[in-house]
């Protein structure tokens, strides 16, 4: 059955924001439609959670198309309205278990223009390695913070730094981590107030919430 994939166009002019296509659970044949229609609305192309099947296909048909292995993302053309602004996004993450979840938010930043530095490695079971980046740290504007197994860096940020912080729980982690189920109650019970939390491992969803806030403060 070929149903018609409606891609939201006037998401820029509301929100200033592109719609992202889900690669996932598309068919080559409906990733390839959705690609033409945008393209051909001279916007950008960015696939997430795509396989290298799929996107190897992609690429045979488009010369200038990118994917990015580890953060299963895919991207073709250029955003031709980047955001105007010099606030920067930091991407802290427990450990390098949570790379996909972590390029995925730096990816999505990038196609807007948003510089980002990413800090990894910095969990908290070797807290003394947090410690001695908090100084970078605080120089950035907004704070992505990815984290599995308990998800307790998210808190720990929370309560040493100011600034506007996202939380994502990543689905890595033994028995009762349960696929970041554990990362995300206790990134929703966190004591350090004023932190949203994305869903699970969405990196994506961090970087358009970080962008709301720079649209906010630029």
């Amino acid at each position: 059955m070929n149903l018609d994939i409606r891609f939201d166009f006037q998401r820029r002019e509301r929100l200033g924001l592109i719609e992202a296509i889900w690669g996932q659970d598309k068919s080559i044949d409906q990733l390839k439609r959705v690609i033409e229609n945008v393209l051909g609305k001279n916007e950008v192309v960015f696939i997430t959670r795509i396989n290298s099947e799929k996107a190897n296909n992609i690429l045979n048909l488009y010369n200038d198309a990118r994917f990015y292995e580890e953060a299963k993302c895919l991207i073709i053309g250029e955003n031709l309205n980047k955001l105007n602004t010099n606030k920067k996004v930091a991407i802290i993450s427990g450990g390098s278990s949570d790379l996909a979840v972590t390029l995925e938010a730096k990816l999505a930043l990038e196609i807007y223009g948003v510089k980002s530095q990413s800090f990894i490695d910095v969990g908290v079971a070797g807290l003394h390695r947090l410690i001695s980046q908090l100084e970078e740290i605080n120089k950035y504007d907004v704070l992505i913070v990815c984290a599995g197994m308990e998800g307790a860096l998210a808190t720990v940020v929370g309560g040493l730094l100011a600034q506007p912080i996202i939380a994502v729980p990543v689905s890595i982690g033994y028995g009762v981590s349960k696929n970041g189920k554990t990362a995300l109650n206790s990134m929703l019970s966190s004591c350090s107030p004023g932190i949203p939390v994305m869903n699970i491992d969405n990196g994506y969803g961090a970087a358009m919430a970080a962008l709301r806030i720079i649209k906010s403060i630029s």
